[in-house]
């Protein structure tokens, strides 16, 4: 099954080179006077954003920045469906605009923004609660008393990322799966990942009820958001299967290959922009093309995707690449 969205103004495109693609209005063809949004544009956008169709993910950084549009939130391609926001943890509360960016990407044309880490309980400092309560645990003999500790430790590891995402009002987490070596491997990933599954992501064991009496328990009655989004990457654990939304494959060489416990309607086949954006970036291309003999992917992404937006001899506007193999994966309407 396909999923469309619509045209977009080329006026615009010109005019400041970016793109978008959910728009029914008359095109302004004046490049002086750049076309004006309409609530109807930005109801389209979210519109598409919300429906059953594979989606455009980049893991974003640099964001810090701001001094230019190639690092900004209002800088990414409007039909970007999923966004992590990727080296550098929770964006300064002081820095306004950079929030505000945010927040109007966000909240406006409907792009999902995901907190994202690399999980490494082990790694952290020993100056957190949960780390201190992993180092008495692995202190004593294989028993009860060991294992309990090692699961409280866990639980607090995953309720730390969970605060991130609430009192920050992010739409979800992104668990970057790279242990090397590190404790947080195997069952005890899983428990991490199902303690977090229990705030977000499309969990089969709890109802919407259950799910807000937590919330609310944890982060006020203010807060009704039931729908967050829980993700992971590396991890190919299927048992995990139900209780997250999409698996980010790493797939940087190309290809579209994916772990058979893993249904294809999960799988976002990623590409390595971050080396490769001087190229063709051919294999971003192939994973947007790709399409499975019945229904469809979970989508295709990029790591460091925002460098789509630099002008080369492949790429000549900004996100022009990017922006292709969202049509190609979601042709507009005509």
């Amino acid at each position: 099954m396909r999923h469309y969205v619509l045209k977009i103004s080329i006026a615009f495109l010109l005019t400041i080179g970016l793109l978008a693609a959910c728009d029914t209005d008359i095109e302004n063809e004046s490049i002086q006077n750049p076309y004006t949004y309409s609530d109807l544009y930005y109801q389209n956008l979210r519109d598409f954003k919300a429906s059953d169709h594979a989606i455009s993910f980049m893991w974003f950084a640099q964001w810090g920045a701001q001094n230019s549009m190639a690092v900004r939130f209002t800088g990414l391609p409007d039909s970007l469906d999923v966004v992590s926001i990727w080296g550098g943890g929770i964006p300064p509360k002081e820095n306004t605009q950079l929030w505000e960016d945010l927040r109007f990407v966000q909240k406006v044309k409907g792009t999902k923004m995901l907190y994202v880490a690399i999980v490494r309980l082990g790694a952290e400092d020993d100056s957190h609660d949960f780390k201190q309560i992993l180092n008495q645990g692995l202190a004593l003999p294989e028993g009860e008393e060991r294992e309990s500790l090692l699961g409280k430790a866990i639980d607090m590891y995953a309720d730390y990322y969970l605060d991130q995402v609430f009192e920050n009002d992010l739409d979800g987490f992104d668990a970057d799966y790279e242990p090397e070596g590190d404790f947080l491997t195997g069952q005890y990933f899983v428990r991490f990942i199902k303690r977090m599954a229990l705030y977000m992501g499309p969990n089969p064991d709890q109802t919407k009820e259950e799910r807000l009496k937590l919330i609310h328990e944890r982060y006020g009655t203010e807060i009704t958001d039931t729908n967050k989004m829980l993700c992971i990457d590396g991890s190919e654990e299927g048992e995990l299967v139900d209780y997250v939304n999409y698996y980010f494959l790493q797939s940087y060489g190309g290809g579209t290959s994916y772990p058979s416990n893993w249904p294809i309607e999960k799988c976002v086949f990623c590409c390595n922009m971050g080396d490769n954006w001087k190229g063709s970036m051919s294999e971003m291309y192939e994973q947007a093309k790709y399409e499975p003999i019945k229904g469809h992917k979970g989508g295709f992404g990029a790591f460091y995707g925002h460098r789509d937006y630099l002008i080369h001899q492949y790429n000549s506007e900004p996100y022009q690449r990017f922006r292709e193999c969202i049509q190609i994966q979601s042709p507009a309407v005509h």
